[in-house]
């Protein structure tokens, strides 16, 4: 019969469309579990590079925050003035890593105590910062960083600061996922801007610890 035959085909396309619509929910779901930190830590190719390989972040976007231009530019912000610095926004599953330890990474990924950029990058839009989305996170920097300073590990004072989040900017296209697009560009860069030689040289065996590959 016509109406038999065609059942399998009308079962079949049903079935798709509740697989795709339950796989759309469950990912909306997923999705509004995710929890962001935004942190700024010099070039931001590196900083995407170093937290994309921390067990528990899903995706991460360069970008730019902390001035008042709207939809700023790379060439306005390296250029200075804008009020912006590169940042990058980090979604990451609370079950699976805090953001207290998130900032333990962001510590040993960089040199706090350099207020003038980071490595061979020198000016504002290179420098080091935490924008705390919530009251919360803010609460918790100001914490970890107190403890940090406490330590007596870092010789010089820490001169990151704690600010509220404001805007963020995503940077143009061809910065996102820099890292795996270029890696001989990147890798050559990195070397060359003796970021990881300066991380062991302040943090020793604690350098990028929480990062499994970078």
């Amino acid at each position: 019969m016509p109406f038999n035959k065609s059942y399998p085909v009308f079962a079949t396309a049903l079935l798709v469309a509740v697989l795709i619509v339950g796989t759309s929910s469950i990912s909306r779901a997923a999705e509004n579990d995710l929890r962001i930190a935004t942190f700024a830590g010099g070039c931001f190719w590196c900083v995407e590079s170093d937290f994309d390989n921390v067990p528990g972040v899903v995706r991460t976007i360069s970008g730019y925050t902390g001035g008042a231009l709207k939809d700023p530019t790379y060439k306005q912000v390296s250029a200075g003035g804008s009020g912006h610095i590169e940042a990058v926004q980090i979604f990451y599953d609370p079950k699976k890593v805090t953001y207290a330890m998130l900032l333990d990474v962001l510590w040993r990924s960089v040199d706090p105590t350099d207020g003038g950029g980071q490595f061979c990058d020198r000016g504002e839009s290179y420098q080091t910062a935490i924008f705390a989305n919530s009251p919360e996170q803010k609460r918790s920097a100001e914490n970890s960083k107190r403890q940090l300073q406490a330590s007596g590990v870092l010789k010089e004072p820490i001169v990151t600061p704690i600010v509220a989040a404001g805007p963020f900017y995503a940077a143009e296209d061809y910065h996102q996922n820099y890292y795996k697009v270029n890696p001989i560009r990147y890798k050559f860069y990195r070397y060359s801007c003796r970021r990881d030689a300066r991380l062991n040289e302040l943090w020793g065996k604690d350098a990028l610890r929480g990062i499994t590959k970078h």
